[in-house]
């Protein structure tokens, strides 16, 4: 199947495909005419590399679940490594999550000040 197809069975872009590609994590054919053709089993790789970067990891992560991409990564026992990937990927967003509620707290605090400071109209 040519690219626009696997996009549009996936929910994907033909951008997000060829990113896939360049990273190493799908491959293709070139036909004659120089389009990028995927056999059948791309479509099964595409939705489990969306779902692991659905799930928060990055597509350096997803580079060591590559011998898996091809089955269902969903329900396949994690690996040691896979889960340690996990892990410190929950744990760095985790941070973020903590950061940004700080951010959001003084924000608020601060809004709650000014408006109890504004001259009334």
């Amino acid at each position: 199947m040519r690219i626009g197809e696997l996009a549009r069975r996936t929910g994907t872009t033909a951008r997000a495909l060829r990113h896939y590609e360049q990273a190493g994590l799908l491959t293709s054919e070139r036909a004659a005419n120089g389009y990028r053709v995927y056999d059948a089993s791309a479509e099964v790789r595409v939705r489990n590399i969306r779902l692991l970067l659905e799930a928060g990891l990055t597509l350096e992560d997803v580079r060591f679940f590559a011998g898996c991409l091809d089955g269902d990564v969903a329900t396949a026992p994690p690996s040691p490594q896979g889960l340690r990937i996990a892990e410190e990927r929950l744990a760095v967003l985790e941070a973020r999550v903590a950061a940004q509620t700080e951010i959001r707290d003084r924000l608020r605090a601060a809004l709650r000040h000014a408006s109890r400071s504004r001259p009334a109209a």
